[in-house]
């Protein structure tokens, strides 16, 4: 009889990692000439899951994006990991953007998931449990064909593959 193999799709990531990559998005803030002199910070709050970027002009919010990005992607942490919420104002006419942290699959995300699976018509079955989408099927190459048909979908959420037995 042969035995089930499984997969979990995710979107968990590894916080101490995103606070290595604003800790590291930082320091080289303090080193790069173009930001001597201007306000030009990186904020984490872990328990808010937000990162927010604050500077005096459009160009220096961009720039420090690109940096914090390059470092989240250094330490294996997807770029679509943050998504921006909101743009605002602060003192002395300079502008703070807030992005918050994505690290869960939406009910939404999951069922558009699972839709793409049964499309492909392989004999594996897709079940939504809670943040995560489990694939279950007896032939591992059903299962490999699953995980690269997901990664072409257009997805909010940066997915992890994991638990693979």
């Amino acid at each position: 009889m042969a035995k089930d193999h499984y997969f979990d799709i995710t979107a968990k990531l590894d916080m101490m990692e995103m606070k290595n990559a604003v800790i590291m998005a930082q320091k080289e803030v303090k080193t790069r000439f173009d930001f001597k002199g201007v306000i030009a910070e990186i904020t984490l709050n872990e328990k808010g899951k937000v990162v927010s970027l604050s500077s005096s002009s459009e160009e220096k919010i961009d720039a420090l994006k690109d940096i914090l990005i390059s470092k989240l992607i250094k330490r294996n942490i997807a770029g679509k990991s943050l998504e921006e919420v909101k743009t605002e104002g602060i003192s002395g006419g300079n502008t703070k953007v807030i992005y918050k942290i994505i690290d869960s699959i939406e009910k939404d995300e999951a069922k558009e998931i699972v839709k793409a699976i049964k499309a492909l018509k392989l004999k594996v079955t897709p079940s939504i449990q809670g943040d995560e989408v489990r694939v279950t099927g007896k032939k591992i190459d059903d299962l490999q064909k699953v995980m690269s048909e997901v990664k072409t979908l257009d997805l909010k959420a940066p997915l992890v593959f994991g638990n693979f037995k």
